[in-house]
């Protein structure tokens, strides 16, 4: 089994999109694997952690077979990632309630201020090795 993590996000969110498209950009070191919820692998993960299937509201990391969402997880990206983004962990010294209340805050507004799209982002073909189905 791949040992790199696997970043579920939602496939419509530009902003989820956009973070993905980010992350590939800077992950230099293809440490990153990616699939939509909406997806059967991002489908699967949450059927098998008793999660929503239907509400897309968090990002989410598996990494170790552990499971991190909301702040937690983009922090633990940005810790992964690397270089000059990874000072940026030190936000977890803030307390969860207070970081994921800040995350909700996007979550709940990021279809208005970032748009959506009507189907699942596609990527390129060239990081096709980097999504799963």
């Amino acid at each position: 089994m791949d040992a790199k993590p696997v970043i579920y996000f939602d496939g419509i969110c530009n902003l989820c999109t956009g973070s993905v498209q980010f992350l590939l950009k800077h992950d230099h070191r293809n440490r990153f694997r990616f699939a939509s919820l909406q997806g059967e692998a991002g489908q699967k993960m949450l059927r098998e952690n008793h999660l929503p299937m239907d509400q897309y509201k968090t990002f989410i990391v598996e990494d170790g077979g552990k499971i991190y969402t909301r702040s937690t997880a983009a922090l633990r990206v940005l810790k992964l990632l690397g270089g000059g983004w990874s000072l940026l962990y030190a936000f977890m010294i803030i307390p969860v309630f207070i970081r994921d209340a800040i995350y909700h805050h996007v979550s709940k507004n990021r279809y208005r201020w970032f748009g959506k799209k009507q189907t699942c982002w596609l990527p390129d073909t060239k990081w096709n090795d980097r999504f799963l189905p």
